[in-house]
Order: C-alpha cells, then structure tokens, then sequence
C-alpha cells in the first residue's frame, strides 16, 4: 500500500496555529500590561510596548487620548500609592483578522501612605487591541468597576 504524504501547513492548520499565536500574545499584553503596573517600570517608551499612538482608555478618574496620555496618567495614578497589586483573570480574546476583542477581570490592590491604607476594586476590562509591525497593542480600553472597599485615595486638582 501506498500512503500519499501529509501536505504540511495546510490552511486550516495555519490559521489555527496564528490563531493560536494571536491569542497567547494578546493574553501576554495584558498580563505584562498588569504586572507594569505594580513594577512602576514607566520609562519613555512604557506607552509604546503596549498601546497604540491613538489610544483612548476610560477609567473612574477620566478619559485619556494618545500614548502620551497613557503614560503621564498612569504616572500619575500609581503615584498615589506606595505599592499595588493588580490581578487579570479570564481574558477572553476574539479574534477578527488585525483586530480582537478582550475582556477580562480584574482585581486591585492599592497600598496608600501612612498609617497604611487598602483601597481594593474589583471589576471588568473590556478593549480592542490590534496588531501592529511590533506585535498586538491596546487601542481601546475601558474599566468598569463594580465594587470597592476601603477609602479611594484623594486626588490633586487640576488646574
């Protein structure tokens, strides 16, 4: 008997192999996202690594438009804290082409100064990310809280 060769990367196997690879980066992108945040790790291209030049994020403190924007709030956020712990669960990725969706939970921890303070919130993350030339990046992001304990830190002014 005969057997004809198994044709390598057929289609089906090659689009689920990148489906595969899209989603275990966009899980990537946000757990790095999160660890970030608790790192305190903001240098200048902080933004970059995970956002879009055009992205816009929605938190309970505001909206921010653009990379630059990204940075500076969320310098200006964790600076509120001494030390944080930020957790992501169930990230759900739907892929469409160069774009998906994601969703995923999210609790957080905040340490606030002397006597030390929790500030904990629990909720949802739901974004759009998108594939870039340096891999999937963050263009639409916004949490939504469903619960807090503790006293939320005071925020400064702007002016």
């Amino acid at each position: 008997m005969i057997m004809e060769p198994q044709q390598k990367n057929s289609a089906p196997e090659t689009s689920a192999l990148r489906a595969l690879t899209d989603r275990a980066g966009i899980e990537r992108l946000v757990t790095d996202y999160l660890r970030s945040l608790d790192e305190r790790a903001f240098g200048d291209d902080w933004a970059r690594s995970f956002f879009t030049e055009d992205a816009s994020t929605r938190t309970p403190v505001g909206t921010h438009e653009g990379a630059e924007a990204q940075l500076t709030s969320t310098r200006d956020a964790m600076a509120l804290f001494e030390r944080t712990v930020h957790f992501g669960s169930n990230i759900a990725v739907d892929l469409h082409g160069d774009r998906a969706t994601v969703r995923w939970n999210q609790l957080s921890t905040h340490v606030l100064g002397a006597p030390e303070r929790l500030f904990e919130s629990g909720g949802h993350v739901e974004a759009e990310a998108v594939r870039t030339p340096d891999g999937w990046r963050l263009r639409r992001m916004a949490l939504h809280i469903v619960w807090t304990k503790g006293e939320p830190p005071v925020l400064p002014r702007r002016p």
